[in-house]
C-alpha cells in the first residue's frame, strides 16, 4: 500500500507542476548588447547576424568603440574600465536593466570587463575569438596595425589584415582580383579610431577577470583564425568557471565566412539563458 500510494502522489504532483508551468507566461528573451572588434563596427561585425540575434523579439543594442559609428574618436589611450562603463551606459540609454553581451575579438575583452565591473547588469556572455592577453604574434601585429593606421595608411592596414582575418579555406580559393577587391573594401572601411583600438589590443589584460565570472558563458573558437590564435580562445574558456567552448570552422571573420552558422550558435545559446 505504501509503495502504491507514494507512486500515485508523485504522479499527481507532477501533473500539478506541469499544469502550473503551462500557465506561466513565457520568459522574455534576455536583451543583448553587442561589442565589436578593433578596427570594426557594429554593422561590419554583426550586421550579417543581427536578424538571427533579434529572433523571438530580443532587443539588440550596439556599443560603438570610440572612433567608430557615431562615437567620437578618443583623445587619450583607451582603457577597458572606461569602455566597460560605456557599454553599460549604452544599455542604460536603451532602457535595459539586465542583458547579455556578445563580444567579438577586442569586444570580448570589453564584455568580460563589463561583466566583472557590473555583475548585477550582465546576465550572460557570448565571446567570439576572444583573448585574455595578446600573445607575441598578436601583440606585434597589433603594434604594426596601430602604426600603419596612425600614419594614415589604410591600404597597408588592409594588406596586413586581409590574409590574417580570412581562414585559409576562404582565402586560398579566391581569385587574385577577388583578394584585391577585399583589400580595397577593407581599406575603405578603416574607422578613424583604429589606432587606439589596435593599441588596446596590444595592452588589454583580462586574465584576472575570467575566474570571477559567474554568468553562463559561451566561447566560440574560430578554429582557422590566424590573427587571434585558437589557443588564446581555449585559454579564455578554460579560465571561466563553467564556460562552454564551441568550435566554428572559420578564420577571424565569421561574419564574412559563415554568418549563418555563427548566428545560429549565438542565438541558440541565448535562447537557453532566457529570463
Amino acid at each position: 500500500m505504501t509503495t502504491h500510494h507514494t507512486a500515485h502522489a508523485a504522479t499527481h504532483d507532477t501533473a500539478d507542476a506541469t499544469t502550473h508551468a503551462l500557465r506561466q507566461p513565457a520568459r522574455e528573451p534576455l536583451p543583448l548588447v553587442l561589442a565589436h572588434g578593433a578596427g570594426g563596427g557594429i554593422e561590419a561585425n554583426f550586421g550579417p547576424v543581427r536578424e538571427a540575434l533579434a529572433a523571438g523579439g530580443r532587443r539588440v543594442v550596439g556599443f560603438d568603440l570610440p572612433g567608430t559609428g557615431a562615437a567620437p574618436r578618443a583623445t587619450a589611450p583607451l582603457g577597458l574600465d572606461a569602455l566597460a562603463d560605456g557599454l553599460v551606459a549604452a544599455a542604460d540609454a536603451a532602457g535595459l536593466a539586465r542583458f547579455a553581451v556578445a563580444g567579438y575579438s577586442l569586444g570580448a575583452a570589453v564584455a568580460v570587463r563589463a561583466a566583472t565591473r557590473h555583475p548585477e547588469r550582465v546576465g550572460a556572455l557570448v565571446l567570439t575569438a576572444p583573448f585574455a592577453l595578446a600573445d607575441h604574434a598578436l601583440r606585434q601585429t597589433a603594434l604594426l596595425w596601430r602604426d600603419l593606421a596612425d600614419g594614415d595608411r589604410p591600404e597597408l592596414v588592409a594588406r596586413l589584415l586581409v590574409p590574417l582575418a580570412f581562414g585559409a579555406a576562404t582565402l586560398e580559393p579566391m581569385a587574385p582580383e577577388a583578394v584585391e577587391a577585399a583589400v580595397r573594401l577593407t581599406a575603405e572601411s578603416v574607422p578613424p579610431g583604429t589606432p587606439e583600438h589596435a593599441d588596446l589590443v596590444a595592452r588589454a589584460d583580462v586574465r584576472a577577470d575570467l575566474p570571477r565570472l559567474t554568468v553562463p558563458t559561451l566561447v566560440l573558437s574560430t578554429t582557422e583564425d590566424r590573427l587571434v590564435s585558437p589557443a588564446l580562445h581555449r585559454r579564455v574558456a578554460a579560465a571561466i568557471p563553467g564556460a562552454r567552448l564551441t568550435e566554428l570552422a572559420t578564420g577571424h571573420a565569421p561574419f564574412a565566412e559563415n554568418p549563418e552558422v555563427w548566428g545560429k550558435l549565438m542565438a541558440a545559446f541565448l535562447e537557453e539563458v532566457r529570463g
